[in-house]
């Protein structure tokens, strides 16, 4: 791999932001991080939590519901939800505790047991939250379908997992799931949320629930029972089933401390839907194992619905996907800026990595920025992030969190090489060992043992580390461009577009090309009240050449009504490439509606 000796570092192209100590209104969690990483362990992060009454294991419904419940938190608001039309439901500890137990006695009376996989399809409802708690506190394994799915998805997702039993609305059921039933041997239960028309074949879940139950104690749960499975896209074939584990908990709670530097009174709000492993990890497991109260918004993105409850719901950690910020950066900053957001203490993004100029207008709009963090589904948990206390360099991942060791690699015919150099262009890899690592890919053992190799976990994304420690994404692994010799990661490229003032998103894919072997072509969709012309590409063009140099720039650039991304945000440029080339399109079924 060649050195770039661009990298981005403190106070080069993008300046660090660092909050002075004087203005901290809680002090962070993580204030010495080489110290705090060389003390920190597992095992000892292990005891901060409690495990089952009795030494009976360890369960993350009991470290996120029930431990709370039967101690002073117990009236504690654990979910405020707000619904789309304005109504306003508040769950607290105890609540949470008596729906949940009622759910597992349900799923008790059905002959649902450990190790069973009850799939959920609904938007964010309560009953949504209640049932991937009740499923866990039960033993059985949690598996979320996004409510945008199409019927293909669901049905190749249901099958796949040979989930027993499916919580979906009414709605929902007759749109995508009735048709489909006779394809989907494993299903035996449909149980309805909400008032709406009965289906034959279904059952009504508040009826269930109301003759369940209220009290449930959670069978012994052995720390490597399966807990969740959530499925990812692959670039082709079928989507890949990621198996975690009640142990999984350790790292939830651990991580959501010092990656969202959480405290005993935050008032939290994760946008990420739990249909996505954010809004699971982070949504709804995190938030709880610390006590918190968690904002539930049920209505899709508006900027002005999302400042009213940063605003009155005096929101202190936020947590949100780069999508969502560049979706606000169209309606400027002045509209933040007329709010208060003095409750509002930190700001975190995942998904895609974050562009430097979001970063930045983070600080113009809110007063502080946005803090990057990098993980997967696989990994289960964040591993890599910018903290509290720590500078903030804009474009980049942070760094590593306490217990996870990371290293940029290269692949050597059928071995791993480490590369100590900073600046140097490698694959990012894991020392496996952190607790919510996958443990499996459902039915899949050869596509597992291939994430591994002399000791990592290979995460198919490339990077870069700079002499202090930070780490820079560069691109998945079959995205990088190959061009005249040069390894070019599309987000550097992208990243330049966005900073444009006529750009509110950038896609970048290598293009075949017969003498440079690739070319960089750029899809960009621009911000309202600019319209695409002949001479506002080749602003875009010569603006790129300036900032990145001939080598690296765009030869190509087409204008796109919107850039095709995941429900995460992650921009499907496997998806731009494909339709550029009139190739096939693979697993779109996690595809943002446009």
């Amino acid at each position: 791999m060649a050195s770039d000796a661009s990298l981005p570092a403190s106070g080069t192209r993008w300046p660090a932001i660092t909050k002075p100590r004087s203005d901290w209104n809680v002090v962070p969690n993580l204030v010495d991080y080489d110290r705090t990483r060389a003390a920190f362990s597992w095992e000892n992060a292990r005891r901060d939590l409690d495990g089952l009454p009795g030494g009976r294991g360890l369960n993350i419904a009991h470290e996120a519901v029930d431990r709370h419940a039967a101690g002073r938190l117990a009236t504690r608001v654990a979910i405020r939800w707000l619904s789309k039309d304005g109504q306003r439901r508040e769950l607290t500890y105890a609540d949470l505790r008596e729906g949940t137990s009622r759910f597992a006695n349900v799923l008790q009376a059905l002959g649902i047991g450990n190790g069973d996989i009850v799939a959920a399809l609904a938007g964010r409802i309560p009953e949504l939250y209640i049932a991937a708690l009740g499923t866990i506190k039960n033993g059985s394994v949690f598996t979320p379908l996004f409510s945008a799915f199409g019927p293909e998805p669901i049905q190749t997702r249901i099958n796949i997992a040979k989930a027993r039993v499916l919580v979906t609305t009414p709605a929902l059921y007759q749109k995508k799931v009735e048709a489909l039933r006779g394809s989907l041997p494993s299903l035996e239960h449909v149980l309805l949320v909400g008032a709406g028309a009965s289906f034959a074949g279904t059952r009504d879940l508040a009826a269930l629930m109301a003759g369940a139950d209220s009290q449930f104690v959670i069978p012994p749960t052995d720390p490597n029972d399966v807990a969740l499975l959530h499925f990812t896209s692959g670039t082709t074939g079928k989507p890949k089933g990621a198996v975690h584990v009640h142990e999984a908990v350790v790292a939830h709670h651990a991580t959501a401390r010092f990656a969202l530097d959480f405290h005993d009174d935050d008032i939290f709000w994760c946008t990420a839907d739990p249909g996505w492993i954010t809004g699971t990890s982070y949504g709804i497991i995190a938030p709880l194992t610390h006590g918190l109260t968690s904002i539930v918004d049920e209505a899709d993105f508006d900027a002005e619905r999302w400042y009213t409850i940063l605003e009155k719901e005096r929101v202190t950690v936020w947590y949100t996907a780069p999508t969502a910020i560049r979706m606000l950066i169209r309606t400027g900053a002045a509209a933040a800026r007329a709010r208060d957001f003095r409750s509002l203490r930190f700001l975190s993004s995942v998904g895609e990595p974050l562009n430097p100029e979001a970063v930045r207008w983070g600080v113009e709009a809110f007063g502080r920025p946005f803090h990057d963090n990098w993980w997967q589904t696989e990994t289960g948990g964040i591993m890599i992030a910018n903290f509290a206390a720590s500078e903030v360099r804009p474009g980049s991942m942070g760094r590593p969190l306490p217990g996870i060791d990371a290293a940029i690699v290269r692949r050597v015919d059928n071995r791993i090489e480490v590369i100590d150099e900073p600046g140097i262009q490698g694959e990012l890899a894991l020392k496996p060992g952190w607790p919510s690592m996958f443990r499996a890919y459902l039915s899949d053992d050869v596509r597992y043992r291939r994430c591994f190799a002399d000791g990592y976990y290979l995460t198919g994304d490339l990077a870069r580390r700079d002499s202090d420690g930070y780490y820079w994404f560069v691109g998945r692994a079959d995205d990088v461009i190959k061009s005249s010799g040069h390894l070019i990661g599309p987000f550097e490229v992208e990243s330049v577009l966005v900073e444009h003032p006529a750009v509110a998103e950038a896609g970048v894919i290598g293009k075949p090309d017969p003498i440079a072997l690739e070319i960089v072509k750029a899809f960009v969709a621009l911000k309202p009240g600019f319209e695409p012309s002949e001479t506002l590409r080749r602003e875009l063009l010569a603006f790129t050449r300036v900032r990145l140099g001939a080598a690296v720039a765009p030869k190509e650039l087409d204008f796109r009504p919107s850039i095709p991304k995941n429900r995460a945000g992650k921009i499907m440029r496997r998806l731009l490439k494909a339709r550029e080339l009139g190739l096939p399109e693979g697993d779109t079924s996690t595809l943002e509606a446009s």
